[in-house]
């Protein structure tokens, strides 16, 4: 070691005599571990107060997953190896600083003093000219002093939860070229000096709440190449000045309040590659001048209010690769100019009032890949020319006007995977060539007049996901090689005339089935038996069919459950009351079957929790009314609801319901969240109305006529705030209407004929829209739209001479009825006895829901 350092101190005295230039001689020990630091002291210092400042706000625990690059600053080491720091390799100055992707959020404090605990001393970085504090969970306002690091030329402040106006002080960031500050919770007008921040080439604000009108200084920003302002809450028109940006590459507009026409001087913007000016409020015509943008490889007008697609824009736009016209109200053909777009690969027109038929240049566009025509007014034959269109992996032409048959040359479209037809009047046989060559996962036939039966090719697609050809012709059966389809999602085949067994194997999707809609068909035999645990179904529907037997107890194993409608078969069971333990179940459909015995259940708590819609009604339950379930229907007491449809958002499928709504009996194709209610009817319940149904203040809908209920009407029912129908009609109440029911200022179907209620009709509100039919078959009632009441009461009889000289009848006039009366009774007295209760009678005396009933048990 000595012998080292002698050779060390040597070549020192070497180098100092021999060097021609002066220079100092860094000679370092041997027996030191320490390294000569770049960064400089004060620069250090900031740096680390900086740090204390973030922990300050942030107080990260030390179980936190994810390490903030800070923890590697240390004092007494190089600052510019720390991490997320570069420093300056001559002059050891800060220049970049980058703190994005960092886990703040597990915090003690509030993130809303990052703007006060901010140092100072960050204004010692003065040569910084790259800073990155994105994707870090940040709130609060932006600190001011940011704004005095004049030689910043990247500030990206994105992805955090930043709030406020943008601080005055950014005006002095006169080097910035790339400022980022979106995804952020920034509010009010955008500052008019951004528009003097001349060096910008690429500005961000997109996804926040500015909102007003766009300064018109953003036409000063001539070196800007990139223009995001998306998703913000900016109204009024664009500037015509925009046409002064003419190195803009990128515009994003969209998802504002923009109103007006679009400005003819963007056509100034010659470079331009994309532009977005979808989800606005523009009106009128497409600007020719747009014809001028010949480098534009993306266009999307969608989601506003034009009208006028001016077919001489789209000439010159050879470039154009994908074009977004949907949601807007252009009319007439389609332009055959569109057939010229020969780059083009997505094009969607969807959502317009397009007519007529598509026109045949479309053919011309090969390197089309989505082609959308969908929920226009085309009519006419699909042209069997857009089989030629070989790259196509999605086309949808569903709700037009669409007749004859799928062209057999769709057969071509090998790559397709996405195919939607829907809601037209095609006809004819469904194709089995369509389901052989090609990749589909998504095939939506539905509403149209198909016949025949279901092609054996399809069973064989093992990779499709959803099938749904419901409502239209099809006959045969099912076979059990729909079980083979271990990837389907979606099976919708309802209303057709489908018979035989429905394969019992369908049960045992496990994973990815959601959705099995099998209702309005003729299918016999039982439900499938085995439902595997840990199955995926939300949805079940068998309404409509022949089913016989049970309710298989497996069904409990569908713990995803939200929709379950077994209604109008012949299910000869006891109430299941095991769904109860099914936590998602929603609604409940089990509507003119043979089910039988009591609904009661003294294990009843926390059961059916989510139910908004429960339906047993033209069934032959019996006993008191179900008190216990009642008492656990928490959804019904929940008026914190969001208005929405049940459904599969991510396929665009909606759940739909048959039910008996306010008299009417509909399938409701899409259910609301906020629907909710309960269908007893035509059963055999007895016993009083309990007074805990007061408790469900969401319900809508409440139907228990044609039952055998008795006591009062519970004046706890005017409790029901949003209660819109109200049958009572039909049973053996008696006593008077609560007056508490005229607070249900909602109710527009009011029901409570043929009972034994009496006393005074309650006035005012909704009772006032009431006619007679509402209160017929109750002798003691009085009170509009009856006769008046007298003290209360129903106005007595007239006397006999009153009688007389009002209405001719006298007394005579009544024994002779009385008489007649007695003939007739005995008349068809003789009749029941000698035919045995014919059924037309039974139909006439009882009514028509009663003699159902009859029919149903003999």
């Amino acid at each position: 070691m000595g012998f080292l350092l002698w050779l060390a101190h040597f070549l020192c005295f070497f180098l100092f005599h021999f060097h021609f230039q002066a220079s100092p001689c860094i000679c370092l020990s041997l027996n030191s571990s320490s390294s000569a630091m770049l960064c400089q002291q004060g620069q250090s210092l900031a740096l680390l107060q900086l740090k204390d400042a973030l922990y300050m706000i942030s107080a990260p625990s030390s179980s936190n997953s994810l390490s903030p690059k800070t923890d590697s600053w240390k004092q007494g080491t190089d600052c510019c190896k720390w991490d997320g720091v570069s420093c300056d390799n001559t002059t050891g100055n800060v220049i970049s600083l980058d703190l994005s992707y960092n886990d703040f959020n597990n915090s003690q404090l509030s993130f809303n003093n990052f703007s006060d605990q901010f140092p100072s001393s960050i204004e010692n970085l003065q040569e910084l000219s790259s800073l990155y504090l994105s994707n870090s969970n940040f709130n609060g306002q932006v600190p001011f002093s940011l704004g005095n690091l004049k030689k910043l030329t990247v500030l990206d402040l994105s992805h955090n939860n930043f709030s406020g106006q943008i601080p005055s002080s950014f005006e002095n960031l006169q080097e910035l070229s790339s400022l980022y500050l979106s995804n952020n919770n920034f509010s009010g007008q955008v500052p008019y000096f951004l528009g003097n921040l001349s060096k910008l080439t690429m500005l961000d604000l997109s996804h926040n709440n500015f909102n007003d009108e766009i300064p018109s200084s953003f036409g000063n920003l001539q070196e800007l190449s990139s223009l995001y302002l998306s998703t913000n809450n900016f109204n009024g028109q664009v500037p015509y000045s925009f046409g002064n940006l003419k190195n803009l590459t990128v515009l994003d507009l969209s998802d504002n309040n923009f109103s007006g026409q679009i400005p003819s001087s963007l056509g100034n913007l010659r470079d331009l590659s994309s532009l977005y000016l979808n989800f606005n409020n523009f009106i009128g015509q497409i600007p020719s001048s747009l014809e001028n943008l010949t480098e534009l490889s993306m266009l999307d007008l969608s989601h506003n209010n034009l009208s006028d697609l001016n077919p001489s824009f789209l000439v010159n736009l050879k470039n154009l690769t994908s074009l977004y016209l949907n949601y807007n109200n252009f009319s007439d053909q389609i332009p055959p100019s569109l057939g010229s777009l020969s780059q083009l690969r997505k094009l969607d027109l969807s959502y317009n009032n397009f007519s007529s038929q598509i026109p045949s240049s479309l053919e011309n566009l090969k390197q089309l890949t989505s082609l959308y025509l969908n929920n226009n007014n085309f009519n006419g034959q699909i042209p069997s020319s857009l089989g030629s269109l070989m790259r196509l992996s999605a086309l949808d032409v569903s709700f037009n006007n669409f007749n004859g048959q799928i062209p057999s040359s769709f057969a071509n479209l090998t790559r397709i995977y996405y195919l939607r037809m829907g809601n037209n009047n095609l006809n004819g046989q469904i194709p089995g060539s369509l389901f052989e060559y090609n990749q589909l996962t998504y095939i939506d036939l539905r509403n149209n007049k198909f016949e025949g039966p279901i092609p054996n090719s399809v069973f064989k697609r093992a990779n499709l996901s959803v099938l749904i050809f419901s409502s239209n012709n099809l006959i045969g059966e099912v076979p059990s090689t729909i079980c083979n389809l271990k990837v389907l999602q979606i099976i919708d085949l309802s209303n057709n005339s489908l018979n035989g067994f429905i394969p019992q194997c369908l049960g045992n999707f496990t994973n990815s089935l959601s959705v099995l809609h099998l209702g309005m068909n003729n299918f016999h035999g039982t439900i499938p038996e085995v439902f595997s645990v840990g199955n995926s179904l939300r949805y079940l529907n068998f309404n409509g069919n022949q089913l016989q037997k049970t309710i298989p107890s497996s069904i409990s194993n569908c713990k995803d459950l939200q929709i379950l409608d077994l209604g109008n078969n012949v299910i000869n069971d006891t109430f299941p009351h095991f769904l109860g333990t099914l936590p998602k179940l929603q609604v409940l459909v089990l509507q003119s079957n043979k089910l039988h015995g009591l609904v009661n259940d003294s294990s009843a708590n926390y059961s059916f929790s989510m139910l908004r819609i429960f339906d047993l009604s033209n069934n032959m339950f019996s006993g008191p009314l179900p008190a216990e379930y009642f008492n656990s229907f928490k959804a019904m007491m929940n008026f914190d609801v969001k208005m929405g449809y049940m459904g599969e958002p991510n396929i665009a499928y909606d759940y739909s319901v048959s039910l008996t709504v306010k008299g009417l009996e509909i399938v409701l194709v899409k259910i609301q969240t906020l629907l909710t209610t309960i269908d007893l009817s035509s059963n055999e319940f007895s016993g009083i109305i309990p007074q805990t149904i007061g408790g469900l203040k969401s319900l809508k809908l409440l139907n228990l006529s044609h039952n055998q209920l008795t006591g009062n009407i519970q004046p706890s029912l005017g409790e029901l705030s949003n209660l819109e129908s109200l049958d009572l009609s039909s049973n053996l109440l008696t006593g008077r209407i609560p007056v508490q029911l005229a607070d249900l200022t909602f109710l527009q179907v009011f029901r409570v004929s043929d009972n034994k209620l009496e006393g005074p009709i309650p006035q005012g509100n909704q009772f006032n829209t009431f006619d007679s039919s509402s209160y017929e078959g109750n002798l003691g009632l009085c009170g509009f739209p009856l006769e008046k009441c007298d003290n209360g009461e129903r106005q007595q009889q007239p006397t006999t001479s009153e009688s007389e000289s009002e209405n001719g009848f006298g007394w005579k006039q009544v024994l002779l009825g009385y008489g007649c009366g007695v003939l007739f009774g005995i008349t068809m007295g003789y009749v029941v006895f000698k035919t045995r209760r014919p059924a037309w009678f039974v139909m006439m005396v009882e009514g028509y829901q009663k003699s159902r009933r009859y029919k149903k048990n003999n």
